[in-house]
């Protein structure tokens, strides 16, 4: 029996990550978001090093963009559609209840395209809520993550940012970046509080985690 590949070991190279994206831009159609099980999402993505032109990555990030929306959702990172390179985009526009804002610390986040991002945790305070991930659709858990990040990140022209990020936007960070490192969410989640979407909406839509932590016993 041969071994089995290590989860975050690469498995691609710079002519893989020019394949497919020249594959996705030449397409009719927006890219299908893998799912979980895709080799890609367990590869350790390659770093940005100018593998494609500076117009395929424009091109590339609108895409991302148009695909996210259509999703909907508010992130999506290459190899949520089969390319590993450390690149995602983030944008969180949508409107949800007070309530539901003010638990979650969640604040519009305007559009952004990050390039070799890596976050670090700013103090030890943390949150718990439910997350989904477009590349494990049906599915929602709980995942504590830190209040408060700095991102690092590259933009397309290459200059060098940090930018510090709390609450929801911070949560969409940390997801997104997790996938540039073959991380899904489910990774880092309370599995006692997995939910299918259908029993999330009937039992745990909720501003807080509270009483699914005691009915579920997470």
């Amino acid at each position: 029996m041969g071994e089995a590949p290590t989860p975050g070991r690469a498995l691609f190279d710079d002519d893989f990550v020019r394949d497919a994206v020249a594959a996705i831009l030449d397409a009719d159609s927006l890219p299908r978001i893998v799912q979980s099980g895709h080799p890609v999402l367990r590869a350790q993505a390659m770093p940005f090093t100018g593998q494609i032109s500076a117009d395929q990555l424009s091109r590339l990030i609108e895409l991302m963009r148009r695909t996210m929306h259509a999703a909907p959702g508010v992130g999506l990172a290459a190899p949520q559609i089969g390319i590993p390179l450390q690149l995602a985009v983030l944008e969180d526009q949508y409107e949800v209840p007070a309530e539901n804002a003010a638990a979650r610390n969640r604040e519009p986040l305007d559009f952004l395209a990050v390039l070799n991002p890596r976050y670090t945790a700013v103090g030890s305070a943390t949150a718990s809520h439910y997350e989904g991930c477009l590349s494990m659709s049906g599915w929602q858990a709980v995942v504590e993550r830190a209040k408060t990040i700095d991102l690092a990140y590259d933009d397309e022209l290459g200059a060098v940012h940090t930018r510090r990020l709390s609450g929801w936007q911070a949560r969409i960070a940390q997801h997104e970046t997790d996938h540039l490192s073959g991380i899904i969410y489910l990774d880092r989640a309370h599995t006692r509080s997995l939910a299918s979407d259908a029993e999330y909406a009937a039992n745990w839509a909720r501003p807080d985690i509270a009483a699914a932590r005691e009915t579920l016993h997470f």
